[in-house]
């Protein structure tokens, strides 16, 4: 049984226009245990496959981006415009990181000595938690869980309240694209202590937060009693310098859209 009801309203009606349960504390508990079980398969994986996998779930993406802007613009209020060059801007973004992931995650080699072989190698870490906003959601989605898939970590979803069907959508879409079973969970919670729990448990390898400054804090504060490496991309740091020779009106554009 559900321990909390999530809804979403919508800033156009001010009226709700969707309802999630909220998955009781026991069951939450559960998700970094499965997810470790998946990772020990999917992380065999050959790179290429994954980047294959990664590659259609792209075109997917791309193919549905009208009806997914029209569904960000009724939960978060933006006009559907933004939704759908969020979602292209989301795809390129992707698209790099697939076109740069050999390098990334090859060996790099050490300083040569005579008997020595000295390199690095990139090795999945486990489980990764993302928690992540309302406000440009598939384009923060990307930024973390295209790089986890690629390494051959299994992943986390926690979306915002206030979208939450991008978890539910990415999740479908990966496992059109030949995304193994439960390497991608998700979750709804609306609330930052229910959190804590997952946010704890050691199976957890890293955790991707995306939000407000008081989620982040509380993420941290949660995270603070263990070793585990923490994320924080927090609201309010949007800073522009602006150069005496830039036209003021192309500018003062791209920071609002950049805000």
């Amino acid at each position: 049984m559900s321990t909390e009801v999530i809804t979403t309203i919508s800033p156009s009606t001010n009226t709700p226009i969707l309802i999630r349960d909220g998955l009781p504390d026991s069951e939450i508990a559960l998700l970094p245990a499965t997810a470790t079980q998946s990772f020990n398969e999917y992380r065999l994986t050959p790179l290429e496959e994954r980047k294959a996998v990664v590659a259609r779930a792209l075109k997917l993406l791309s193919a549905r981006q009208d009806v997914l802007a029209k569904e960000l613009a009724e939960q978060m209020g933006r006009p559907i415009a933004y939704g759908t060059k969020e979602i292209t801007t989301a795809v390129a973004r992707a698209e790099y990181l697939l076109k740069i992931s050999d390098e990334a995650l090859r060996d790099t080699a050490g300083e040569p000595q005579t008997g020595f072989k000295r390199y690095i190698r990139k090795l999945p870490i486990g489980p990764v938690l993302i928690l992540f906003a309302w406000n440009y959601p598939y384009l923060i989605l990307v930024n973390s869980l295209v790089p986890a898939l690629l390494a051959g970590n299994t992943v986390i979803l926690k979306p915002s309240p206030q979208t939450p069907t991008i978890a539910e959508h990415m999740q479908d879409i990966f496992s059109e694209a030949g995304l193994p079973p439960m390497v991608i969970q998700y979750f709804h919670c609306g609330s930052l202590q229910r959190l804590e729990g997952i946010v704890r448990s050691p199976q957890i390898k890293l955790i991707c937060f995306t939000g407000s400054v008081a989620g982040g804090l509380a993420v941290q504060r949660a995270a603070a009693d263990r070793i585990v490496t923490v994320g924080l991309e927090l609201g309010g740091k949007d800073a522009a310098y602006v150069r005496a020779d830039v036209d003021v009106k192309w500018a003062a554009a791209e920071i609002v859209d950049g805000a």
